[in-house]
């Protein structure tokens, strides 16, 4: 891997630990939340349920937090964000102490938490570029895959061993802790005033940005092929079901380790996506792998084969990542990366969580495996026909594309 980004930029270094260990405790929460959901209910339903409780609240902030992000210092509200989220983590490790919790707390929790992260992530996500230079971005795409994988791959594992041995009250404890140590990173950072000229956060502020992205079908296309992906072939939501049959807490924390170990393993060979400028189609070869790996997954009957097709599917999705990451990075305007960031955050947020509730609902009507595989094949689907819809995408050469905004800009 390229790591002159992280050694040549102070800055860029405490957002990364602060990213890095938010990201940790987030994960451990990601595991043990649902978990508690399944332990009271029984229901993979209802797991899937607690995804769109998250989605309603997430599609509400995250264009008021990517409108911010263009309009104030982005600094302040990620570290406002991270007063909020961490209250958040205290109401839920006092719910986990009672005698008799019930699940509607947490459904609440979780629509805090998914609020807040939908004001936060676009801020952290246009603070990047500021840091670094514009050559480096590539190699920042790298890494923030890295950090990101290295966090899905210690949280829950993480979560599973504190689920087991310490309770869920310590696993929630855990995650508060890390958002002590976010803020206090994010606060060295010097401060990041909005771009000059930006002006007030507002509906037609909302619309530049839409307009952007709807004229751009090369960004249109990494929202659409990730969210097809995430929406069918996403079946986090069936492993605390899985887990009961393979080995309780403890197999439950590997079944979500397993994708990122393979997205760990691909980033840490990840050198030769820099030679790569055909972007979009990456994306689409990553995701057609993807999909591959989940229907593959579903059909094993073995953990240790399960775990290997997972951690292929997640292999997929970190280069699907990189070139998605290097294609916004390198494309997008700094006065319009907030609102644009809030898009792909809802693209990339609330496939996940629908598909969730799509696997728990298929689950429920037709069993695990069927969910598991039918999503699998649909996503392989869609992506094949987001390819056929979508050729300037298929098309997009960062080398061409880069060329005319300098001769533009000339």
């Amino acid at each position: 891997m390229d790591f002159r980004p992280f050694v040549r930029h102070r800055d860029y270094r405490r957002l990364f630990a602060a990213q890095f260990v938010s990201s940790l405790g987030s994960m451990v929460t990601y595991v043990a939340l649902p978990y508690q959901v399944y332990r009271l209910t029984g229901s993979s339903l209802a797991v899937g349920l607690l995804g769109a409780t998250e989605l309603v609240p997430l599609l509400i902030t995250a264009f008021v937090g990517g409108a911010l992000a263009d309009a104030v210092d982005r600094r302040r509200v990620v570290l406002a964000s991270d007063i909020g989220l961490a209250a958040g983590c205290i109401a839920l490790a006092t719910h986990a102490t009672l005698a008799h919790p019930t699940v509607w707390p947490l459904f609440a929790a979780a629509a805090w938490m998914s609020a807040l992260s939908g004001l936060q992530r676009p801020s952290l996500e246009a603070m990047t570029p500021r840091l670094v230079g514009k050559d480096e971005l590539p190699a920042v795409a790298a890494l923030g895959t890295l950090r990101g994988r290295t966090a899905m791959i210690l949280g829950p594992a993480l979560g599973g061993m504190l689920i087991a041995t310490r309770g869920l009250a310590s696993t929630y404890a855990a995650d508060l802790a890390t958002y002590v140590f976010s803020f206090a990173a994010v606060a060295l950072i010097r401060a990041l005033p909005a771009p000059e000229g930006a002006e007030s956060p507002s509906l037609e502020r909302l619309r530049e940005g839409f307009r952007y992205a709807k004229s751009r079908q090369e960004l249109i296309g990494t929202y659409v092929v990730d969210f097809v992906a995430m929406i069918f072939g996403m079946p986090l939501a069936l492993f605390p079901a899985l887990s009961d049959r393979l080995g309780g807490p403890r197999v439950l924390g590997l079944l979500y380790t397993a994708p990122a170990v393979g997205a760990l393993a691909a980033s840490l060979t990840s050198r030769w996506t820099t030679r790569v400028h055909r972007h979009g189609r990456g994306v689409l070869w990553a995701a057609t792998v993807w999909g591959v790996g989940i229907v593959a997954f579903g059909m094993c009957d073995a953990l240790w084969p399960a775990l290997f097709f997972l951690a292929l599917a997640g292999g997929a999705d970190c280069v699907s990542g990189i070139f998605r990451l290097t294609m916004w990075n390198q494309t997008i305007p700094d006065a319009l990366r907030g609102r644009l960031a809030a898009i792909e955050m809802v693209s990339y947020m609330s496939g996940p969580l629908l598909g969730h509730l799509e696997a728990g609902a298929v689950a429920a009507a037709f069993g695990v495996r069927a969910s598991v595989v039918s999503g699998g094949v649909l996503c392989v689907i869609g992506v094949l026909v987001c390819g056929a819809l979508l050729p300037r995408f298929v098309g997009y050469d960062a080398r061409v594309f880069l060329k005319e905004t300098e001769a533009r800009t000339a």
